[in-house]
């Protein structure tokens, strides 16, 4: 491959930085992303939504979209550089991060012409704010096991069931959902991939507190909900190869693997802040070593997501190989975190924001949250199977 940026992609990176720099001054660059996706502090939404909302009217959000939908009409490879420069930044997260990554892209493969022009511009302008509606009690990696029912009557879906670790539900306006539609049909029939307004009567939204107090997960309740058939995604009764599509985004979205050597680059300068009799930590080989390895890991990450870029370059959506991203990111951004706590020895149990903490407590709060990564998206034993099954081509057990 060649790595080398055309003069058209500097061109692009050199517009974005401008502009960055000109419309994000330092004090007000992001503290929001500095211990994880999960985290949302008071007032944190709000900040997010102005900022998104200003991005959107400079023409800097949805950088590969159709222009024809709302998006610049930007290559794929201006889209890697935009996230570089974002990174490089600090800038804050956009508030409707599923709705780009998963919704958005959903629709522009599966969605009739008038869905497109209806939902997508919307999903840019932040407008409408999106959840995923997947998992539930009893159906969590295994997602074709779900139960919530969807019954045809004339004109309308009417929706009851269960929804769990939704997250940014309490935010949503719309939800993409899966939902039975035939409950007599094998496992992955009879399934359909359905729009719902989260403003319908007999929606119930309920927060989920995690274990790093933060409640940006919910579990959704769906009481004799009217869902339009003009809000179904694809036919009924076929909407699993649509949910497969978006697992696909969400897989390599989640395991982009372009962020990681941030994460290494932290973990450094805590190894060389870390006194012990006139030394620091970043002074002893073993740490250094292990540093050095987390950084073969993130390369290779990187150069990963390089090739699961020449299916979209094909105009392809992402293929299973994605699931090798999801799997290699989110279990080194776990070691990462179990060995900064190591690094940290009796500050680690300082919580965030914590008056005597080492950095902010950001590590220990990392550490909390990064087990939910290697779950969400598919957990890193499904993400195993699809890599054996679907990549190596290994038979089944």
């Amino acid at each position: 491959m060649d790595f080398t940026w055309s003069a058209e992609d500097e061109a692009f990176r050199t517009e974005l930085r401008g502009w960055l720099e000109a419309n994000l001054p330092k004090k007000e660059r992001s503290k929001d992303d500095e211990v994880g996706f999960m985290h949302e502090d008071a007032g944190a939404w709000q900040r997010r939504l102005k900022w998104h909302q200003k991005m959107h009217a400079a023409g800097w959000v949805g950088i590969s979209w159709p222009k024809e939908y709302g998006g610049r009409g930007a290559s794929l490879t201006q889209q890697i550089i935009y996230g570089q420069e974002m990174g490089r930044a600090n800038a804050p997260q956009l508030v409707n991060g599923l709705g780009i990554m998963l919704v958005g892209p959903t629709i522009m493969h599966w969605g009739t012409e008038e869905q497109k022009q209806r939902y997508v511009p919307k999903i840019l302008s932040a407008d409408e704010i999106w959840c995923q509606g997947y998992s539930e009690p009893g159906a969590g990696s295994d997602v074709a096991s779900l139960q919530t029912r969807a019954v045809d009557e004339g004109d309308y879906f009417i929706v009851n069931g269960q929804k769990v670790w939704t997250s940014d539900a309490h935010h949503a306006d719309w939800c993409i959902l899966l939902v039975r539609t035939d409950p007599d049909a094998p496992k992955h029939k009879g399934i359909s991939y359905v729009l719902v307004d989260m403003h319908s009567p007999g929606v119930t939204v309920r927060p989920l507190v995690q274990i790093t107090g933060d409640a940006n997960f919910n579990e959704v309740f769906f009481e004799d909900v009217k869902v339009p058939k003009a809000n179904l995604i694809g036919e009924k009764n076929q909407g699993w190869q649509v949910a497969i599509t978006t697992l696909m985004f969400e897989r390599s979205g989640i395991g982009g693997g372009g962020g990681m050597m941030g994460q290494v680059t932290e973990l450094i300068n805590l190894a060389r802040s870390i006194k012990n009799k006139g030394r620091s930590a970043w002074d002893e080989a073993s740490v250094r070593q292990k540093i050095s390895q987390f950084a073969c890991e993130a390369q290779a990450l990187k150069y990963t997501s390089y090739r699961q870029l020449t299916r979209r370059l094909r105009g392809l959506p992402p293929g299973p190989e994605g699931s090798v991203l999801k799997l290699g990111s989110s279990e080194l951004n776990l070691r990462i975190s179990k060995f900064a706590m190591e690094l940290l020895g009796p500050y680690s149990q300082m919580e965030f924001h914590s008056q005597f903490s080492m950095g902010r407590g950001k590590w220990s709060y990392r550490m909390l949250a990064s087990r939910a990564l290697t779950i969400a998206g598919g957990t890193s034993e499904i993400q195993h199977n699809i890599i054996g099954e679907r990549v190596l081509g290994l038979p089944k057990g």
